[in-house]
């Protein structure tokens, strides 16, 4: 456990430093002095001056670090040519967005690589619906319906796809429908009453407020993912499959990406309804990947590769301390067409991390307190999870 906890740490730290990396290389191509390039985090164990660049070696090995000149005070400059507050709007625009771009980069290629050693997953229809999932709590649940299911009709009505599925029963929100499955080999009837989404009526902010909840709350009408399709592994020629490998790999890194867009998108809705998001902080991410690793290395690098997309979607969010909040600030820039005064700019990152901190600092003791109640980290899972 001990080697799993240091080699994810490691692993993670692999993804920060490419994340900034890529600042590194744009901010030296745009002319920028680079001051410092920091393998994990300070105090600084060992340094070495290459060029104009120092490269340190710090205590905490956790990702890295990049330190531009000029990035947060345009005062006392020993170099105000190569300092990053000089430099035009579109080459600090491109800094700020290259961590971002190398974390989606990093996560296409290994998602291409593992298509490449492992194959190209392509799906057909099988002519049945499953059942994958069943949401706690929700009416599927309450109605007996389980993962593995096979459902063979609606109201006795065949379904033979998703999409049918989903059109029967969002055509019957709010009224009771029979669902007749095949389980273990024998056939069950159960009922179920697809949730009603809230009333879209009344004055124009009412009908946005109603709209938004419903997209905060939406985990389908019954609260199952099925689905009716069937994956088959496709080798082409070797010449061949890195090419087909890269490609489907970075659709598949958009695919993630847009995923975790909706996600975000639904976590801060709910919060404005005040529905408490579903979050997964540090010790929850190292289990979750100590029960991926059992499942073998291609699975464990499908997660990272998952990691790597979070962490480009998260860190382009406008938020201060955040690559995008930065952006915030040169799009404000760009409209009243003057700088914000960088020490207040600075000010408000500083603030921003300390929040962010916080909030880790919260999340992580809660995962703590779930862990010692749970007993083990199978019931932890499951409590973070669900």
């Amino acid at each position: 456990m001990l080697i799993f906890v240091l080699e994810f740490f490691l692993a993670l730290s692999v993804l920060i430093l490419v994340h900034e990396l890529g600042h590194f290389l744009v901010a030296r191509k745009a002319g920028i002095w680079v001051e410092e390039f920091g393998f994990g985090l300070p105090p600084r164990i060992v340094a070495k001056k290459i060029g104009e660049t120092v490269y340190s070696l710090n205590l905490l090995p956790f990702g890295g670090f990049v330190k531009l000149h000029g990035e947060a005070d345009d005062e006392s400059l020993s170099k105000p040519k190569q300092a990053f507050l000089n430099k035009s709007l579109k080459a600090r625009f491109a800094v700020i967005v290259a961590g971002v771009i190398m974390n989606f980069l990093l996560a296409g290629l290994i998602f291409a690589g593992i298509n490449t050693i492992s194959g190209i997953p392509t799906y057909h229809e099988v002519g049945q619906v499953t059942v994958l999932n069943v949401e706690k709590d929700s009416p599927a649940e309450k109605s007996d319906l389980k993962p593995g299911d096979n459902i063979k009709s609606i109201n006795k009505v065949q379904v033979k796809t998703t999409e049918e599925f989903i059109k029967i029963v969002e055509e019957k929100r709010g009224e009771s429908v029979e669902i007749e499955l095949l389980r273990n080999g024998e056939s069950y009837s159960v009922f179920v009453t697809p949730r009603q989404k809230e009333a879209i009526e009344g004055d124009f902010f009412n009908k946005i407020s109603a709209t938004l909840k419903n997209f905060a709350n939406d985990e389908g009408s019954i609260g199952v993912a099925i689905t009716s399709k069937e994956a088959e592994i496709v080798y082409p020629p070797l010449w061949k499959r890195p090419l087909v490998g890269i490609s489907y790999g970075f659709s598949e890194a958009v695919s993630w990406g847009k995923s975790i867009v909706v996600g975000i998108a639904k976590t801060f809705v709910g919060l404005a309804f005040g529905i408490a998001p579903k979050l997964v902080g540090p010790v929850g991410l190292l289990f979750l990947g100590t029960e991926v690793a059992k499942q073998g290395i291609i699975d464990l690098l499908n997660f990272f590769a998952v990691i790597s997309v979070n962490l480009a979607i998260i860190n382009i969010l406008p938020l201060p301390a955040l690559d995008g909040g930065r952006l915030l600030f040169l799009v404000i820039e760009g409209v009243i067409g003057k700088k914000v005064v960088p020490r207040v700019e600075a000010g408000i990152h500083t603030v921003g991390m300390a929040i962010l901190l916080l909030l880790i600092f919260v999340i992580t003791f809660n995962e703590v307190r779930i862990l010692i109640s749970a007993g083990s980290i199978s019931g932890f899972l499951e409590s973070v999870l669900r």
